[in-house]
């Protein structure tokens, strides 16, 4: 069945923000660790770039470049992630929500200061701000199911001139898991549960909602043009339930989709 609803990830699907990733987490950085250089170091944005992948929520960013600094090899960040956030925050003495706070505080005062530039480092993939036109005008509802604050997300869609209303939004703000957003848009509909499609481009949210019976009905597509690698876009060549989704294929009709 073709869907009612088409359930988005924000980062990685709808708009790639990876060089204002990168330069908040930056400044985040330097506030937190006092650091009192103004740039960078050479290379470490492309470090940063290729373990993108590897980030589930934003207050993890700064984290990243936290171990990148302390010379902890790619590899072993790679593989051991979630260990070596768990141990950074420890040894450190320091808290996720804190950091959060602080990151958002910074995209915040910036906003304020200068949306231009802000805005300047995000792109939408070639296509997306299109199909979400398109969408909003036809028989199927869009909605943004992100780890982003819904604030941010607004700004960004009203740059590119999307009038998606803030309940479609569904953001940071709400603190649930994405399995139960979508649990939650299917019992809104308790008369008729409506067939949900679902675009993500973190293999490892897809893989979780996999295991969730009451999820059975979703169907799951990864994004092959976000945050993820060559090796888990072909894990799913052979799955049954996760598809492998590309950029020009989204922007098509959904009876190409499968």
């Amino acid at each position: 069945m073709l869907p009612n609803i088409l359930a988005l990830d924000f980062d990685g699907v709808v708009c790639d923000g990876i060089q204002e990733y990168f330069a908040t987490s930056w400044d985040t950085y330097c506030e937190i660790w006092h650091s009192s250089s103004v740039k960078p170091p050479e290379n470490l944005r492309d470090r940063f770039f290729r373990l993108r992948p590897i980030i589930e929520i934003g207050w993890e960013m700064p984290i990243l470049i936290r171990a990148l600094m302390l010379d902890i090899p790619e590899t072993k960040i790679e593989q051991n992630w979630p260990v070596i956030v768990r141990e950074l925050l420890e040894t450190e003495n320091l808290n996720a929500t804190d950091i959060g706070s602080k990151l958002d505080g910074i995209r915040d005062r910036w906003i304020a200061s200068d949306l231009d530039s802000w805005l300047a480092l995000h792109r939408f993939y070639p296509g997306v701000a299109q199909r979400l036109q398109e969408l909003l005008a036809s028989d199927v509802q869009p909605i943004i199911v992100t780890t982003k604050e819904g604030r941010f997300v607004q700004q960004l869609l009203q740059q590119q001139d999307i009038s998606l209303p803030a309940r479609w939004i569904i953001g940071k703000e709400a603190r649930r898991a994405k399995s139960q957003t979508l649990r939650e848009l299917l019992a809104n509909y308790s008369d008729r549960p409506p067939t949900i499609w679902f675009v993500e481009d973190r293999l490892e949210t897809l893989r979780s909602i996999e295991q969730l019976p009451d999820l059975a009905g979703v169907q799951l597509f990864l994004a092959d043009w976000g945050y993820n690698t060559a090796t888990m876009r072909e894990s799913v060549r052979s799955d049954r339930r996760i598809r492998l989704l590309s950029l020009s294929q989204f922007g098509q009709d959904f009876s190409t989709w499968c």
